[in-house]
């Protein structure tokens, strides 16, 4: 059984965890990253307007699910669960 998440369940775990904003730390701990991946998925959210940055204090920063990245995370969660990625049976 491979026990690797591919590219689309790493970006659907980070834009869940995102939905009602978090930290790069939060995000990183909770998606079960390392800090390399992050910056790599966090960039390519930021640069496709699924994630929004917002800075909340100095110099706390926050990320934020944007309407275009709940739209994506509704389409990634119907395809994991059509393919049944959900239920560990691949």
């Amino acid at each position: 059984m491979n026990l690797r998440r591919c590219n689309i369940e790493i970006i659907g775990d980070m834009l869940r965890i995102g939905e009602n904003g978090a930290g790069k730390t939060k995000i990183m701990y909770s998606a079960n990253m390392s800090y390399s991946q992050l910056q790599k998925y966090l960039s390519f959210l930021i640069s496709h307007d699924f994630i929004d940055r917002l800075e909340v204090g100095n110099p706390k920063v926050t990320y934020r699910v944007t309407e275009k990245g709940l739209a994506l995370l509704k389409s990634i969660d119907t395809v994991l669960e059509v393919l049944e990625f959900r239920d560990d049976n691949y």
